[in-house]
């Protein structure tokens, strides 16, 4: 019997409250954020830190994520912001970029925990593994949207890979069927969450520290690949992926500090942390 698929498109507003439009979008975004944060701070209060300090620290961390990912996708996209400035704030529509967050929150942490005479390795860790598992959630978000595909496939391609058939409607954009390379990446990421709370009750193989190393090169690793099948990179000139690039030294970088910090036998074990 050949099955028959619907390529009406999902809504990707969930309610109207009003004049207010509440999108999928956000909805996937407020809900990862949220469960990175109660999971990260049941790690904090298992390793007796204060939470009143870290809930100041998260709450300065999650808007400022937010503009410099909207920041970052902005100038990146500045050929065609400069004529659509009121667009600007429209971060329901989609058009945010995670390393741009990521940048953003990393450095504002990184002063945080100085000012605070706290570990900046330690705080790393904690975050580490629910902030791949947030940028996992988010991804379905784009999927709402219709954003983060691919290139041109088929449908027979789409349904050997045993997707649902509401993955498979929601990937016909445009006129044809497209690569779900939202899925690929989703994937990924809960992959690496599940790979880094293993490293996390294996403390003692683990220095502090290489759970953030770790989440950085496992993430950058996936995204230079599903980057490259993507149709809607941020680009540089002459036709370079700037989150390809990015991705390249983020690998790199981390892996040298990882090796560094191997050698250098005054750093912490966690069993004897």
């Amino acid at each position: 019997m050949k099955v028959v698929f619907s390529i009406l498109a999902l809504n990707p507003v969930a309610i109207h409250l009003g004049p207010i439009a509440v999108h999928w979008y956000g909805i996937f975004i407020a809900a990862a954020v949220l469960i990175a944060v109660y999971l990260s701070m049941k790690e904090a209060k298992r390793q007796h830190l204060n939470e009143d300090i870290l809930y100041d620290m998260i709450l300065w961390a999650i808007p400022i994520a937010i503009i410099s990912a909207r920041i970052y996708y902005v100038i990146f996209q500045w050929g065609y912001y400069q004529h659509h400035l009121d667009e600007i704030v429209q971060i329901w529509d989609g058009g945010i970029a995670i390393y741009g967050a990521l940048i953003g929150a990393g450095l504002f942490i990184w002063w945080f925990c100085f000012k605070h005479h706290l570990s900046v390795w330690q705080i790393l860790d904690i975050a580490a593994p629910t902030v791949i598992m947030a940028q996992g959630i988010g991804r379905w978000g784009n999927f709402m949207n219709q954003e983060a595909f691919g290139a041109v496939t088929s449908l027979h391609f789409l349904q050997h890979l045993h997707l649902p058939s509401l993955i498979i409607n929601q990937m016909f954009i445009s006129g044809a069927y497209r690569q779900p390379t939202f899925l690929y990446e989703s994937l990924w990421d809960l992959s690496g969450f599940a790979f880094l709370m293993i490293m996390r009750h294996a403390p003692q193989f683990f220095k502090r520290g290489e759970i953030f190393l770790s989440y950085v090169m496992w993430y950058s690793f996936g995204r230079f690949f599903t980057e490259g099948m993507r149709t809607d990179s941020l680009m540089l000139f002459g036709g370079v992926r700037v989150s390809q690039l990015l991705s390249i030294v983020l690998f790199v970088v981390a892996l040298i500090v990882l090796i560094y910090r191997r050698k250098n036998d005054q750093l912490v074990w966690y069993y004897n942390s």
